[in-house]
């Protein structure tokens, strides 16, 4: 789950079983947010989201403000739509 700042910047994540944990602050929680501008490759993303820990990428501006988020399932529902796309990948 994103966190902000009081002016909506992207400060940090939290996961939901940082949540289940006894404390009582956010910010002893948080963890820093994998992050990607709208004009980044989805697939590049690949590397993050497969690395055991991250689920999401959030989509940020220049002021690091969240416009979004590209899920490990947006991806392979993706990649799916290319591979049934490719007619030479059908069989593969």
């Amino acid at each position: 789950l994103p966190v902000t700042d009081a002016d909506g910047g992207l400060v940090g994540v939290v996961g939901l079983r940082e949540l289940t944990k006894a404390t009582d602050a956010v910010r002893a929680l948080m963890s820093k947010a994998g992050t990607a501008s709208p004009d980044t490759p989805a697939m590049s993303l690949l590397p993050v989201l497969t690395d055991g820990r991250s689920h999401a990428v959030i989509i940020v501006d220049a002021e690091r403000r969240i416009l979004g988020l590209i899920t490990q399932t947006d991806l392979l529902a993706a990649a799916a739509r290319v591979h049934m796309a490719d007619p030479t990948l059908a069989g593969a």
